[in-house]
């Protein structure tokens, strides 16, 4: 709260800027928003696509509601549509892949960034360290922004903050209500909706079976077999390693965000991008 704050006025913003996805990391980046720097001063925006569930957009409204900020809704589906038909002549012949997934993607993170110019918004994306470090996001997409807020808080961490929040009350800004995010965030399985019936499930292991392994690999620098030893699956450790290595690359291009762990992304984990270390 102290970094978003001194970031804030420190760099002359006077509004800040949200994409609320109905889900969880957006949820939360909001909620401290609106605490930090007050409802008025927030700005948010639901970019649905096909792929976009009725339940996301009945949860993007509620958590907005709760935080009485405004909310705009802007479609992105005739932009997928004309865009992936200027590609399907390039495309054609080829399976649908992670590439149509990620054109919705970026087509947010462009109309984020053309709102962020017009209304001199700071945009903060909603990226977690668990996504970060797996290379679950995606370049000039939902990686767009000008602070990370949540850049060193792993998945399972954000859950744990959201429900202490819920059971307790912000007085600064006159948010004195609890259970401010709504309950379905919270219980709901993560998705990006970038297709249908996606789940982070369906590319990685649980976040309460990454966080763990992530934490020893990462924040106290454990090798391979250490990490194996206490339990976890060999399968397992060695896909989040290369995942982890292989988008080395993505993290050096991430927004900045605040140090709240022993091993943040920015400063503190120094690793080449270009390299064929084994562990």
């Amino acid at each position: 709260m102290i970094s978003l704050n001194d970031y804030f006025k420190k760099n002359n913003f006077s509004t800040a800027l949200i994409g609320i996805s109905g889900g969880i990391d957006s949820a939360l980046t909001a909620s401290i928003a609106a605490d930090v720097l007050g409802s008025s001063n927030i700005k948010s925006f639901f970019l649905p696509s096909i792929y976009t569930s009725k339940e996301s957009r009945t949860d993007a409204k509620d958590l907005c509601e709760n935080l009485n900020i405004s909310l705009e809704e802007i479609s992105i589906e005739s932009s997928r549509k004309l865009i992936l038909g200027e590609l399907s002549f390039l495309f054609k012949n080829l399976k649908k892949d992670i590439t149509e997934e990620n054109v919705q993607s970026r087509i947010r993170g462009l109309l984020l960034m053309a709102l962020s110019n017009k209304f001199n918004s700071l945009l903060l994306t909603t990226g977690n360290k668990s996504e970060l470090l797996v290379g679950y996001s995606t370049l000039y997409g939902d990686m767009c922004g000008g602070f990370s807020l949540l850049k060193d808080l792993y998945k399972t961490e954000i859950n744990e903050l959201c429900k202490w929040r819920n059971k307790n009350t912000s007085n600064r800004f006159k948010i004195n209500k609890k259970d401010i995010i709504p309950s379905n965030i919270l219980l709901k399985e993560p998705t990006a909706e970038l297709k249908f019936n996606q789940k982070d499930s369906d590319t990685l292991p649980s976040y309460d079976i990454l966080d763990k392994i992530l934490y020893l690999l990462i924040d106290k620098n454990k090798d391979l077999k250490t990490i194996m030893n206490k339990g976890f699956k060999e399968k397992i450790v060695r896909k989040i390693w290369k995942m982890v290595k292989n988008s080395e690359f993505k993290r050096y291009q991430s927004a900045l965000g605040p140090k709240v762990s022993e091993m943040s992304l920015d400063r503190d984990r120094r690793f080449p991008i270009t390299n064929k270390f084994i562990l």
